[in-house]
């Protein structure tokens, strides 16, 4: 079966949804991820990256998450719950390569408020699904190999270690960064889905509540 690339559609899941990125949606992600932490392990470049300002996240923002043939950027927004509908962060299912039936998720940061809860598994669960109900038999999952935190939650996820890419980009301060990169195959997808409902069934259906919640920062 030769993957085709999804439709440009919401969707929806117990915790979250996914909502195709607009760059009206920029203001919002500028209050849930333009803080320091979340560029500290290595998102965006890692630290030398952080945009000081809106005016610089916008720049960043536009870049980071283009869209197009090849790459579909998204919004996270929480479901249900005092805080339905707020913007948590972005990610992107991208690198479409039809032919070979592989693609990749990245391009991920949420609000620190939301780290350790349903949002990220709940996010890989519903881009996991979609990109193998189109065909894709393999899915590539990368950090920065010096990023614990990101490898650990990919590990979680239940996807397989492939190696490391040595010098494979440079951070935004110059230096080289090695990859460390990760895969879920189609074979493997029945049982990393059912570890990641597993994991979500734990939440006992509650709507994240987001911990220390940043205030909304205005335009």
């Amino acid at each position: 079966m030769t993957a085709t690339r999804p439709a440009d559609a919401e969707l929806v899941g117990r915790f979250i949804r996914l909502t195709p990125f607009e760059e009206a949606d920029i203001p919002a992600l500028h209050a849930a991820i333009g803080v320091p932490e979340v560029f500290a392990g290595g998102y965006g470049g890692g630290p030398a990256g952080f945009p000081p300002d809106l005016a610089a996240f916008e720049v960043f923002a536009r870049g980071y998450y283009t869209g197009g043939p090849a790459a579909m950027p998204w919004t996270v927004r929480l479901v249900g719950g005092a805080d339905d509908g707020r913007v948590v962060g972005a990610t992107k299912l991208a690198d479409f390569d039809l032919a070979n039936e592989s693609a990749h998720i990245g391009w991920t940061g949420y609000a620190p408020s939301v780290w350790g809860t349903a949002v990220n598994p709940e996010a890989k669960l519903l881009l996991l699904d979609l990109a193998f109900s189109h065909g894709f038999g393999r899915v590539k999952l990368q950090a920065d190999s010096l990023n614990s935190r990101s490898r650990a939650a990919i590990e979680k996820l239940g996807a397989t270690f492939e190696g490391v890419l040595r010098r494979d980009k440079r951070r935004a301060d110059g230096s080289w960064r090695d990859s460390a990169v990760y895969s879920v195959i189609v074979d493997e997808w029945p049982a990393v889905r059912a570890g990641l409902e597993a994991r979500l069934s734990a939440f006992d259906g509650r709507p994240v509540e987001p911990e220390g919640l940043t205030p909304r920062r205005t335009a």
